[in-house]
């Protein structure tokens, strides 16, 4: 199932539950799959046009009155359009609005530039008191909204429209901040994040058969990262390879940078986007032209072993 159709159905049992959660979209309900919650709630369902800066102060003032509205927009477009109105309007008075950006980095695939956002983590993770969570598949989704819904404070949520690979098995339990270790391991720590981390359990894979034992973690909250988990791992494994489909610069990358370099410093190298603008073309060819593949990852996992020693 698609991704943004198991959002709408999570979304629908909350409204069911609670009367102040509501949906605001900027011309986007067919794009998110929610058509059909604006006709079963219209009166907590509302489109602001092509406004998506009037709809995050929008969104504010709305919490402000006791609502919890969750506002949907492309990631290129949460992440840099409305960006000042996220932090004024709703971080700043410290307002509960959940923000939904949909499509980040090479997953925009085919809509062009301007809707490619590789930097959407690195601006929103720069904002005081924003906390940052990127989907990873159908069973981790069903289990988050409840606890952002629940959470008191802005959330942004990162996640594809489209089908994700499973992850997850029905003995999964999700914990908004807390890490998820997929698989141990003790020679390097594959961190990754979003659609990045089938492309860890794959290069994890890889390694296995040339005799190295990668440790997984699924790091799917960004801001507060966890920093126990993560440092937990590498001191265990002695280096690290982050995964992000995201500019290396602000997002994963980037924060796990923060943790290691002030209390266990390490070897950690970046698979991501090297600071640079997408393309257009399928996913898989985003994939091996942004060097995002398994192969990319056991390449760095390599070099960052060499490091270690």
């Amino acid at each position: 199932m698609e991704m943004r159709t198991i959002f709408s159905q999570e979304i629908d049992k909350l409204m069911q539950d609670n009367a102040r959660v509501c949906v605001v979209n900027a011309d986007l309900a067919g794009a998110h799959d929610n058509f059909w919650i604006q006709d079963k709630y219209p009166e907590r369902a509302f489109n602001v046009g092509v406004c998506e800066q009037n709809m995050a102060s929008l969104a504010g003032g709305m919490s402000a009155y006791g609502m919890i509205p969750f506002i949907y927009g492309f990631a290129s477009f949460s992440g840099r359009r409305m960006l000042d109105q996220v932090a004024v309007s709703i971080c700043h008075p410290r307002l509960n609005v959940k923000i939904v950006g949909s499509d980040p980095g090479i997953s925009a695939t085919i809509l062009g530039a301007t809707h490619s956002a590789m930097d959407d983590m690195g601006a929103l993770r720069s904002i005081a008191d924003m906390v940052i969570y990127e989907a990873v598949d159908e069973t981790q989704l069903r289990q988050a909204i409840p606890q952002i819904a629940a959470y008191d404070g802005a959330v942004y949520i990162r996640v594809i429209r489209k089908e994700a690979k499973d992850i997850f098995d029905e003995n999964y339990h999700f914990d908004l901040f807390r890490a998820d270790v997929i698989q141990e391991g003790s020679d390097v720590t594959l961190l990754a994040t979003g659609i990045m981390v089938a492309e860890a359990l794959e290069a994890a894979r890889l390694l296995e058969e040339e005799g190295i034992h990668a440790e997984v973690i699924n790091v799917h909250t960004i801001k507060p990262i966890d920093e126990e988990t993560v440092l937990h791992s590498l001191r265990k494994t002695g280096c690290g390879v982050t995964c992000e489909n995201h500019n290396v610069l602000g997002g994963l990358h980037s924060a796990v940078a923060d943790v290691v370099t002030q209390a266990y410093p390490v070897p950690l190298k970046a698979i991501g986007v090297q600071d640079r603008f997408s393309e257009v073309g399928p996913l898989n060819y985003l994939k091996k032209l942004f060097h995002l593949t398994p192969e990319d990852i056991v390449e760095a996992a390599k070099e960052s072993m060499k490091m270690k020693k």
